[in-house]
């Protein structure tokens, strides 16, 4: 599905007011037909689409008033596509979005509160942090459709090749053991991301610090400890039995085909990759897929960032469009149905009652399902997701050496400060 976070102009959504609102939104009714709703999925078209499909069948048979125009929009461009739509016109009644998006659409006046509607009826049935992540002075935005976070991916044969018992929990220790898979197996032992701010974070958690300080509003991408953890990230591409930064157009899809081939070690990604890597050489025995927390940083403390995807109702859309968009969100989020895309995606419920048997049997949700206790949701930030922009950019050239720690820092620092010209430096 994911992620390379996509460079986006969502911020300017902040200041613009909702054109569209008060139309009939992009779905058509009348007094006798059914209500035909538009619903942009955004999640990867080809192994995760048809599942969200046959949802989308499933609430129709039960639902014979509520047509549903499904439209898949690729990840990548649909931040920006909903912005643009949602601020003029044709925008989707309902729609996924990730959790990084919610506020900021939210604090635009795109979104209808889903408190007290058919669609959040019970908010106690979700994990708690999750309602959180999906809210905006204190209101809730979206229901939870789908969590996950960022955790080590190992080929456990590899390991055990090279004589390696346990996985790593620091990075140093991970430095140590892709030099040791590297040579006793001539396989590269770790791949990292580069240029992607994302997959970064657990370098900033792991030295007890983050992008900003939204709390006390201060800009700390360029703090000490934030040097400190990056000066870690670039050491893991020029470390013995380390992968060289990548920042091709297709650097991701390389390192995919690396660890799923067999020829890279470890990686650190997340579980929308899972049904993916099953398919791949090295994993056709599924139990050979390692899962672990990403490494610790000085703090002794492993952690990495909380995503997912919410369903979200468009504000702009008349009272039947809303109402069947709020059902649909509803029937979406419903424990069967999350069940239902677990065992066909490998992806995470974001209930407790969501978790059967036949979804934990799958080795990959039970993996992940372990390491959610250091997942670190973001803060209630409209403007956070449009920070990796700038953060992407620059790691890119640290990463390769084209930059700089401290100097690449304090551009992103710069950059930040025009975004949030009331957070200090």
């Amino acid at each position: 599905m994911r992620r390379g976070i996509a460079a986006s102009a969502l911020v300017a959504a902040l200041a613009a007011t909702l054109a569209a609102c008060g139309s009939s939104g992009s779905g058509t009714s009348s007094a006798s037909g059914p209500v035909t709703i538009t619903y942009w999925d955004t999640s990867n078209a080809t192994n995760e689409m048809p599942n969200y499909q046959a949802v989308v069948q499933k609430f129709e048979a039960a639902n014979p008033n509520i047509k549903v125009n499904f439209v898949n929009v690729p990840f990548d461009q649909a931040q920006d596509k909903l912005q643009t739509a949602m601020g003029s016109k044709g925008a989707p009644d309902v729609f996924r979005s990730d959790v990084g998006w919610t506020a900021a659409f939210a604090k635009a006046g795109f979104l209808t509160p889903l408190d007290g509607t058919p669609a959040l009826s019970d908010p106690s049935a979700y994990q708690p942090s999750l309602i959180k992540q999906a809210q905006y002075q204190g209101k809730t935005y979206g229901v939870p459709l789908v969590t996950d976070t960022l955790g080590l991916l190992y080929n456990k044969a590899l390991f055990t090749q090279a004589g390696i018992t346990t996985p790593p929990t620091t990075w140093d220790e991970l430095k140590a053991d892709a030099a040791t898979i590297k040579t006793k197996t001539g396989v590269d032992g770790f791949e990292m991301r580069a240029g992607d701010g994302y997959y970064a974070m657990p370098l900033f958690y792991g030295e007890g610090t983050d992008m900003v300080d939204a709390a006390n509003k201060k800009i700390t991408v360029n703090s000490p400890d934030a040097v400190k953890a990056i000066t870690t990230y670039q050491s893991l591409f020029n470390s013995p039995g380390t992968v060289k930064a990548d920042i091709t157009t297709d650097s991701y899809a390389h390192m995919m085909d690396a660890f799923n081939g067999g020829k890279v070690a470890a990686i650190i990604n997340g579980p929308w990759e899972i049904t993916n890597i099953y398919k791949g050489s090295s994993f056709t025995d599924h139990t050979n897929l390692g899962i672990a927390p990403v490494p610790a940083g000085s703090t002794g403390k492993a952690g990495a960032p909380t995503g997912g995807h919410n369903i979200c109702v468009y504000a702009g859309s008349d009272a039947a469009h809303q109402a069947a968009a709020e059902k649909f969100a509803a029937f979406m989020t419903s424990a069967d149905s999350e069940s239902f895309i677990a065992q066909k995606n490998s992806t995470l419920p974001t209930r407790p009652d969501a978790f059967t048997a036949d979804v934990k049997s799958d080795p990959g949700i039970a993996g992940f399902q372990q390491i959610l206790s250091v997942a670190q949701p973001r803060p209630a930030l409209p403007e956070y997701s449009s920070l990796y922009t700038s953060l992407s950019t620059n790691l890119g050239k640290i990463a390769t050496g084209q930059q700089g720690i401290q100097p690449g820092l304090d551009a992103t620092a710069q950059d930040y400060a025009k975004l949030l010209p009331d957070f200090a430096k």
